[in-house]
C-alpha cells in the first residue's frame, strides 16, 4: 500500500486530470515511471474515483436533480422536458462505453496499459483535441443536442478506454466538432462523468471485496483530496473554457506525449 505522501499526491493528480482533456491514466504512470512509485492498488484507484465522483455530483447537484425528476415523470407518462431529454441524452452516450468496456476490459488490461500506448494516445488525441477546437468549433448550445449527437459522442467516449485518451478530452472533442461551443461541450463531458464514474466504480468495489485488508485513513484521505480537487478543477475549468480555449491543453499534452516517449525510450 502506498503512503500518505504518496496517496496525497495521487488523488491531486487524479482530482485535476480526471476531469481536463489531459489524460489522467498517462500522469498516473509518472510517478512510477519516474519516482519507482509502487502501484497504488485497487483500494485507492476506488477511492480517488470516489472523489471525482463526489465532486461532480455536488457541483452538478441542482441539474442533476432537476434532470433526474423530469426524467421520472416522463417515465410517468408527463410531456417531455429539455431536461427528461438530457437524461435520455446521456444514457444514450453512457451505453456504448458500457458495452464496449465490458466486452474488451480483459484485452485493454493485458495489452493497452503500455507506455508506449499512453505516449502514442496523449499525442494523437491531443492533436485531435486542438483540430476539433480551431476548425470545428461552433455554437451550438445544449438545447440543440439530439438523440442522435448524444449517441455520436458516446461512441467517441468508447475511445477513452484506451489509456492516454482522455476521457472529458476525446468527448469534448467530439462535441466541438459536432459544432457545440464550448461550455456546452464540457458541461456534457462532465455530466457523462457520473454514470461512467460510478458503474466502473461499481465493478471495482465488487473486485475490492476479495482484496486484502487496506489502510483505511488512507483512503479517507484520497477520498477528501480527490474531491476537493476535482471540484475546483470543474470550476475553474468551466469559468474560463470559453476565454482560454484548449490551445494550453493540446500543447500540455503535447509536451507530456514527448515526455512519456523520452521516459519509454530510455533517455530520461
Amino acid at each position: 500500500m502506498i503512503d500518505a505522501t504518496q496517496a496525497f499526491w495521487l488523488a491531486i493528480i487524479q482530482g485535476l486530470t480526471e476531469f481536463l482533456p489531459i489524460s489522467s491514466s498517462a500522469h498516473l504512470i509518472l510517478p512510477s515511471a519516474l519516482l519507482g512509485w509502487q502501484d497504488q492498488g485497487l483500494a485507492f484507484d476506488v477511492a480517488v474515483h470516489l472523489g471525482s465522483l463526489l465532486a461532480v455530483v455536488s457541483y452538478f447537484r441542482q441539474d442533476i436533480g432537476r434532470i433526474s425528476q423530469s426524467w421520472w415523470q416522463s417515465l410517468r407518462g408527463q410531456r417531455q422536458t429539455p431536461e427528461s431529454r438530457m437524461a435520455w441524452y446521456i444514457i444514450a452516450a453512457t451505453l456504448p462505453a458500457c458495452v464496449v468496456g465490458l466486452l474488451a476490459d480483459q484485452l485493454i488490461e493485458t495489452h493497452l496499459r503500455s507506455l508506449a500506448v499512453i505516449a502514442v494516445t496523449t499525442i494523437l488525441f491531443g492533436l485531435l483535441l486542438g483540430w476539433a477546437d480551431l476548425r470545428h468549433r461552433g455554437s451550438k448550445t445544449v438545447e440543440q443536442m439530439t438523440f442522435k449527437t448524444a449517441l455520436l459522442i458516446g461512441l467517441a467516449q468508447v475511445l477513452a478506454l484506451i489509456p492516454g485518451t482522455s476521457r472529458s478530452g476525446i468527448t469534448i472533442t467530439a462535441a466541438l466538432a459536432l459544432g457545440f461551443d464550448r461550455s456546452t461541450a464540457a458541461r456534457f463531458s462532465f455530466l457523462l462523468a457520473i454514470p461512467i464514474i460510478s458503474l466502473s466504480g461499481s465493478y471495482k468495489v465488487l473486485q475490492l471485496l476479495t482484496s486484502p485488508t487496506v489502510d483505511w485513513l488512507v483512503i479517507a484521505m484520497g477520498t477528501a483530496v480527490s474531491a476537493i480537487t476535482a471540484y475546483l478543477c470543474i470550476y475553474g475549468f468551466l469559468r474560463f473554457i470559453e476565454r482560454i480555449g484548449m490551445l494550453p491543453f493540446v500543447i500540455y499534452r503535447l509536451l507530456l506525449g514527448l515526455l512519456l516517449v523520452l521516459v519509454y525510450t530510455g533517455q530520461f
